[in-house]
């Protein structure tokens, strides 16, 4: 059984105020054990600090930076092995990466992305290059997730939008500034993808933002996802989302956790 997790651990697990939260983050991963991790918002995380932060948790890490926003990573616990690894060379608000893993079923592509937080617009283009990385993967098992910054299709989301500030509504309209703007998760539905959390998550489909940790631009929202090919999605057999403890205050986003039939080759 593999188990693949995304978590947005927000700044760099450091706050403006001198508050360090990476013990906690280490502790909640350590706790998850998860096999594929998929990190977003990696401020201050150079590549010497990534492998601190990787071995003390006996994973692999594979980074990719950003000129703009922040990095992101996937990390990897032997005995998976890695086939490819590299950022997505494309100019991301923040960035994504692409990691190919050899399993028991063929090549496993992991794409881990963090799109941008201000602009429907821009995060329509940016996953245009992650449905393009979805079309080019080798095999049939394909993993998307991370921190999509978007709504999806399929929800109603009148009500929690009308909670939010004007300012940060807007991220989440249409240029008439009606429609909610829901074209990114909807491209990767179209480019074939499923989204795993309603599909298999059982009742457990709910909200990743915000924690007690709170944030203004939030309300409860769902802006997390793992997504999967068909062949990937098969083999999903619980999908979660972490709360409670730690999880509550070392970052403002939750922790999105699936559990997947599938072994290292």
């Amino acid at each position: 059984m593999l188990r693949v997790m995304t978590w947005n651990i927000r700044t760099g697990g450091r706050d403006a105020d001198g508050t360090d939260r990476r013990d906690e983050i280490v502790e909640l991963i350590d706790a998850q054990r998860p096999d594929v991790l998929l990190l977003q918002e990696l401020r201050g995380f150079d590549d010497q600090v990534l492998a601190g932060f990787a071995d003390r948790l006996g994973l692999r890490p594979h980074r990719a930076g950003s000129c703009v926003g922040q990095p992101v990573a996937v990390l990897v616990r032997p005995p998976l092995r890695t086939l490819a690894a590299g950022p997505l060379r494309r100019p991301f608000h923040h960035a994504a990466a692409r990691v190919v893993l050899a399993t028991e079923a063929g090549p496993l592509t992991v794409l881990g992305a963090h799109l941008s937080p201000y602009s429907g617009g821009w995060r329509r283009v940016e996953v245009d290059w992650l449905a393009g990385a979805v079309r080019r993967a080798p095999g049939e098992l394909t993993l998307v997730g991370g921190d999509l910054n978007a709504l999806d299709p399929a929800t109603d989301h009148s009500e929690q939008l009308s909670r939010l500030q004007p300012k940060y509504r807007r991220r989440h309209l249409r240029r008439d500034r009606r429609t909610v703007d829901t074209r990114a998760v909807a491209v990767l539905l179209g480019a074939g993808l499923v989204d795993l959390q309603p599909a298999v998550g059982g009742s457990d489909a709910g909200n990743t933002v915000p924690t007690w940790h709170g944030g203004a631009e939030f309300v409860g929202m769902r802006l997390d996802y793992l997504l999967g090919s068909p062949a990937f999605a098969t083999r999903v057999r619980e999908v979660r989302v972490v709360r409670g403890g730690v999880a509550e205050h070392a970052s403002d986003h939750y922790p999105v956790v699936a559990d997947v039939a599938l072994d290292p080759a």
